[in-house]
């Protein structure tokens, strides 16, 4: 409480790095959405990993000092700054040596699949030094969507960004936690309720205050599945992700057509370099567009039941930043 209300500061629980020219990004999410191997870019400097400030004087700051990343299947190829960063002074979770050797097996996931590691932030090489920067530029808000609806990417309105903001969504697949066999939705105020001790929307409305005043850019992000949900579809690549985030970041999408999703009113870039067009919009991506649908609009509902305690304290624009429709509506008026 003592940084929104005394220091007008805003605590936020994500990841931030900054560009050659300055540039800061944001990276919310909540675990296994991609925040630390999104933010661990070589060619920007990780500012931090989990949590960060965004001050009055327009500055983002570090206060944690650490990276805590998840850890199966990790290879030096596809995560090289996480992979080197474990060495003396990193702590490895839930993971177990190959058999008769001292060597990691990152591959197991005989405890669970959340298999963690934590290690200093200085065990990443491009680090940010001191670990503070200007303004952002682009927010991303990071969802692992494994219902496989939500658009692999979407620009979002300020009062779509408000809403999705306090709504916090992402969704637990099978392994993460006991007892989860199938995915189900997970929302998280803030991308981060049990550190937020004021109502979500103060944070919510210092947040879209700061992004109005600093013109910043607010995207949604969905590193979780397309083509179908968990278990029928495919965990969109992580090369794509990365594709569509260096576009964001370079400026590529400021000329583009969207479109806009007829359930949630996300706006959907027609075209990212490097990323196939059909990907794009989540209907395209799967053979049965009648299931698709059904299960968007069961997504949709989990969002307003979710949101329900919210409304008393959120604005109209706030409130009509989530989805368009609800499950009363019939799907022969979305086919």
């Amino acid at each position: 409480m003592i940084l929104p209300v005394d220091k007008n500061v805003l605590p936020m629980h994500c990841s931030a790095n900054v560009g050659q020219a300055g540039d800061t990004a944001i990276f919310f999410g909540l675990s296994g959405t991609g925040k630390t191997t999104l933010s661990a870019d070589p060619d920007r400097k990780l500012i931090g990993d989990d949590e960060h400030g965004w001050t009055a004087n327009n500055r983002i700051f570090n206060f944690e000092g650490g990276c805590y990343a998840k850890a199966i299947d990790l290879t030096e190829e596809k995560e090289p700054d996480i992979y080197r960063a474990i060495r003396p002074g990193a702590l490895l979770e839930n993971i177990v040596f190959k058999p008769g050797t001292q060597e990691v097996d990152y591959a197991d996931s005989s405890i669970t699949q959340n298999t963690r590691v934590s290690y200093p932030i200085d065990h990443i090489d491009n680090i940010q030094t001191p670990s503070y920067a200007d303004n952002p530029t682009n927010i991303f808000f990071l969802t692992c969507d494994a219902f496989g609806v939500l658009p692999p990417i979407s620009k979002l309105t300020p009062g779509q960004a408000a809403y999705h903001f306090i709504s916090g969504y992402t969704a637990k697949v099978a392994g993460t936690e006991a007892g989860v066999t199938e995915p189900i939705p997970s929302f998280s105020a803030c991308f981060g309720e049990p550190f937020m001790p004021l109502h979500p929307t103060v944070y919510a409305e210092m947040l879209s205050q700061k992004m109005t005043e600093a013109g910043v850019n607010v995207w949604l992000i969905n590193t979780g599945w397309g083509g179908g949900p968990y278990g029928i579809g495919s965990r969109i690549k992580l090369k794509y992700t990365r594709a569509m985030i260096t576009a964001i970041l370079e400026g590529k999408l400021e000329g583009v057509e969207y479109e806009q999703h007829p359930i949630f009113g996300l706006f959907m870039p027609k075209e990212v370099p490097g990323v196939p067009s059909e990907l794009l919009n989540p209907i395209d991506a799967w053979t049965d567009r009648t299931g698709y649908i059904a299960k968007a609009i069961h997504l949709a509902h989990s969002f307003h039941l979710n949101f329900d305690k919210f409304v008393s304290e959120a604005s109209e624009e706030i409130i009509n930043g989530g989805p368009l429709i609800d499950n009363h509506h019939t799907l022969e008026e979305h086919i």
